[in-house]
């Protein structure tokens, strides 16, 4: 599958990128995407609320009054789970959410959801973004020049590249990510995904390997 290469402003540059055939032409697997989007968000849940029981509640444990002739029911203790500032009954323990899914399912999952963007034409290769510094701006020039500045968009860089990334942490639906690092989550979540020209062999290596 050839996609053209666009320039920064949105022109065409007269090239083209070769989509490996193990991801265009990959069935999707809509099991396997909801295995790993399972095990992310259960992967990002910290685990650490935690409620007081009745042993933990700070309070005197003696007998509230005595137990017949008050023509009240009988209490034990302050800390009792029915009364206020008791204890909580069956209240969240820390625990872990932590969901295993193996390594094949994993990739597979990736390359369905990319397979998913490729069959929608949701998928743009572009020149390399080179940033001096910081600039949201320019970043927003260049959403603006693809039509994109409405849309959910997923930027995939080649390498490691910071001043991007700070350039898009003001602008809510732009989400840049290195190519390698990409996520099964990232993918669906994006309406369209734009892939830095260096970065489409990174990409697909993540994706195949």
């Amino acid at each position: 599958m050839k996609l053209t290469v666009y320039n920064v402003d949105g022109s065409e540059s007269g090239r083209s990128v070769t989509l490996s055939k193990d991801i265009a032409e990959t069935q999707p697997n809509d099991h396997a995407i909801w295995l790993d989007v399972r095990r992310i968000q259960a992967n990002a849940r910290q685990g650490t609320a935690k409620a007081k029981e009745r042993s933990e509640v700070a309070g005197s444990t003696r007998k509230l009054y005595r137990q017949k002739g008050t023509g009240s029911a009988r209490a034990g203790s302050a800390k009792s789970p029915i009364r206020r500032s008791g204890g909580t009954i069956f209240g969240p323990r820390p625990r872990k959410y932590r969901v295993k899914v193996n390594r094949k399912t994993q990739r597979l999952a990736r390359r369905s959801a990319m397979a998913y963007k490729a069959g929608e034409k949701a998928v743009r290769v572009v020149a390399n973004l080179e940033y001096d510094a910081p600039d949201t701006n320019e970043l927003m020039t260049f959403l603006g020049a693809h039509e994109l500045e409405s849309q959910k968009v997923l930027l995939l860089t080649s390498g490691h590249k910071p001043d991007v990334f700070r350039s898009s942490r003001n602008l809510r639906k732009l989400t840049v990510r290195n190519a390698t690092d990409v996520s099964t989550l990232d993918l669906i979540g994006a309406s369209v995904v734009v892939v830095e020209e260096g970065a489409v062999d990174d990409l697909q290596n993540a994706l195949t390997a």
